[in-house]
């Protein structure tokens, strides 16, 4: 069976034409209505979707975990937005690897072949960084991080952590998928951008919040990179400062051996974080090779 999830807020105008044009291509649809104050789960309703309800707004993330919470016997799960941005029409090309056997999650991409024309310039530079940081973090090679456009193979379900309640969602769910071994492949998506297709929040914050939250990530998916290179930059910096302020103090240059002292200080602590990022990225690679081994 074939289920798609659709999370929604506020989203009364174009839900209906996405559930209807949805069903053409999968079993069933539910949509997430996540705290919506107008009428989206009505229309969802009427349109054919089965519809779960946050009482209150809870974030993107938090409506994707309520969703696969439900689908749990589906073989395959496709999500896309519910403003209309996504072509319903492109499901069968993107669930195709999976039947294949060719993938474990597709992600529909913008930019698979290059830029996308119709993507707001002020939109494309945020995402050049996100997915460079999403790369970063889960040693992906994806050209779309930020696609709510997805399919997923039924028996993926499991690898997902839903930590993030909010649009970080996309970024962690493929880091996810890369620590779990899974095969991720891309198929080319085109996207819609109407007056009603864009985040409920500022584009700036939204994108500088996601961005702090990958970052914060790495400290568990790329702990060499996220303490090694900090601690190696300051052990550098101390070995430089601890050899000028020696050569001053021998010189009579200067009184104290107080700044040498604080140089080597600095020395030994940045050592201390480079070692702890060593100590976490073997852990790290143990846990993961026993993951893969399961």
């Amino acid at each position: 069976m074939i289920t798609a999830i659709i999370p929604a807020y506020n989203e009364e105008k174009t839900i209906g034409s996405v559930v209807l044009g949805t069903l053409e291509h999968v079993s069933k649809v539910i949509v997430v209505d996540d705290g919506s104050s107008d009428k989206t789960s009505q229309i969802a309703r009427l349109a054919g979707a089965e519809v779960l309800v946050h009482p209150v707004n809870k974030g993107k993330g938090a409506a994707l975990k309520t969703g696969f919470k439900a689908v749990e016997d589906a073989k395959i799960i496709v999500t896309l937005d519910s403003d209309g941005q996504h072509d319903s029409g492109l499901i069968p090309k993107l669930i195709q690897p999976i039947q294949d056997d060719e993938a474990d999650l597709v992600n529909g991409s913008r930019y698979l072949h290059g830029k996308d024309d119709d993507t707001p310039s002020y939109r494309r530079v945020g995402q050049n960084v996100l997915d460079a940081a999403t790369n970063f973090s889960g040693d992906l090679k994806i050209t779309d991080s930020q696609s709510g456009f997805r399919a997923f193979a039924g028996h993926t379900i499991p690898v997902f952590g839903f930590h993030s309640s909010g649009y970080t969602i996309e970024s962690e769910m493929l880091i996810d998928a890369a620590n779990a071994g899974l095969r991720i492949k891309e198929v080319e998506i085109e996207a819609i951008y109407g007056e009603d297709s864009h985040h409920k929040s500022n584009p700036v914050k939204h994108g500088v919040g996601v961005l702090l939250q990958i970052i914060r990530d790495m400290e568990y998916n790329r702990p060499l990179y996220y303490f090694g290179a900090p601690g190696a930059v300051m052990v550098l910096i101390g070995m430089v400062l601890s050899i000028i302020f020696f050569s001053e103090y021998i010189t009579d240059r200067s009184p104290s051996l107080l700044p040498t002292a604080m140089a080597a200080l600095l020395t030994i602590f940045g050592s201390f974080i480079a070692f702890t990022g060593l100590i976490l990225h073997s852990i790290s690679r143990m846990i993961k090779r026993e993951m893969n081994n399961m």
